[in-house]
Order: C-alpha cells, then structure tokens, then sequence
C-alpha cells in the first residue's frame, strides 16, 4: 500500500481529493490536515510514503512543510498542488527539490498516476508550471545582495550586517536601497517579501 499524507486547506476539496485517493486498491491515507503546521507531526506518526500538500497551506507553506519534510524524512516523496501560483512560487518549490509540481485542475487519473510515479522514484512536474518557473527564476540580485538581503530577512540590521561582511553601515544602506529599488520594493521588509515569492532568497525554516 502507498501511505498518503493530505495537506489541504479547502475542506471542500481535501474530501474530494481524499475520496478519490482512497477509491485507489494501493493507496490508504494515512493523516489529512488543512494546516501546514500540522504536517511534519502528522507524518511523524504515520510515516507516509507520500505527501501531497496545497502550495498556499496557511501557517508553514506548503514550500517550507515539503523542505522539512525532506530533510527529516528523506524517503517520503513530496507532490505540490499549485493553483494560480505565479512563477516565482512555483520556482521556490522547485528549489527545494520537491518530487513535483501539479496545477489542482490536473485529471484526477493523471494525480493518481504522478503519485504512483514519484513513490517509484520518478519525478512529475507540469510543463507549463515549470516552464515558467524557469523563465521568471533568474534573480536579478547580485551575490552580495543576496547575501545582505537574505541577512536582513532574518532579523539582523545593517549594523550587525557591515559588522558581519566587513563593510561600512553605510554601504550595507546603499545596496539595500539598491534591492529595493531593482524590485520596486517601497523599503527592505517589500524588499524582502518579494525576493522570498520570487524564489531569489535562502528558504527560512522555522526554528521548531
């Protein structure tokens, strides 16, 4: 039997999608949760061998539930459902190195299918998704933007910044100004925001 995690926020579709999985003689679920909060102690205790989880879970995303996963249980496989995601999102997911990447308009024969797939060692991405994951990927941050940017992200301040990468305070100042300006970004937390949609910053873990 193929275990199954379910990961979906819309109750309405989640017992959809729990209905059909369970109408499959190989599949059981065994946890469903609308919360990304929930899903590394779900699997905790019923050790899925696949988890299939809403992109836009509310709490952890469904991004950030699928890197922990992995890193925890590296043997369960890890499908995204993804509805009207942009690019960048859909970028971040593949970054991760998740298993695949679904629109939730995908054929209910072809979901059941790429589950089959994935838990074979197979990987199933939707071409579209990808395609244009791929084409928006490129970050437009050099290194050092990055680096400063993604520092910033996790709490530390230009201060802590210069004294960190052995720059000036005002240094550090410019190029986040620099960032905000190449995104669009009114100040750094916009700046910030949409570096993490767009995929172009380290994914951030919760600490527990």
């Amino acid at each position: 039997m193929i275990r199954i995690l379910l990961a979906e926020d819309q109750t309405l579709l989640r017992g959809a999608l729990a209905a059909l999985l369970a109408s499959e003689p190989d599949f059981a679920i065994v946890a469903e949760t609308g919360s990304g909060d929930e899903v590394l102690p779900l699997a905790r205790c019923g050790t899925p061998d696949v988890a299939l989880l809403d992109i836009g879970l509310p709490g952890q995303d469904g991004i950030t539930a699928a890197h922990r996963l992995r890193i925890e249980f590296p043997d369960c496989r890890t499908i995204l459902l993804s509805q009207m995601s942009s690019p960048g999102v859909v970028y971040r997911a593949l970054m991760v190195g998740v298993d695949g990447v679904l629109p939730k308009t995908i054929a209910p024969d072809q979901l059941t299918a790429a589950i089959r797939t994935v838990v074979a060692g197979g990987r199933v991405v939707d071409k579209a998704l990808e395609l244009a994951a791929r084409e928006s990927g490129a970050s437009p941050l050099t290194p050092r933007e990055t680096q400063i940017l993604s520092r910033i992200a996790e709490g530390a301040t230009p201060k802590a910044v210069a004294r960190e990468l052995g720059l000036s305070v005002g240094s550090v100042r410019n190029r986040i100004s620099s960032v905000s300006a190449k995104l669009g970004a009114a100040g750094s937390a916009e700046a910030v925001a949409r570096a993490e949609r767009s995929g172009w910053l380290p994914l951030r873990l919760p600490t527990s």
